[in-house]
């Protein structure tokens, strides 16, 4: 019984893990899509000024 709950344990705490990282890498690509998005917006003033 005691080798079952070790085993629970260890999957339950990898899962964890997993799932915290694979949230990270969510937030980091939107972030980078919306750095991206940014870089190549130009101003209207921008525009009509050059």
């Amino acid at each position: 019984m005691s080798d079952s709950w070790v085993g629970i344990v260890m999957g339950s705490s990898v899962l964890v893990i997993a799932s915290m990282l694979v949230a990270g890498h969510y937030r980091r690509e939107q972030r980078r899509r919306q750095l991206l998005r940014n870089l190549d917006h130009h101003d209207w003033w921008d525009w009509t000024r050059h």
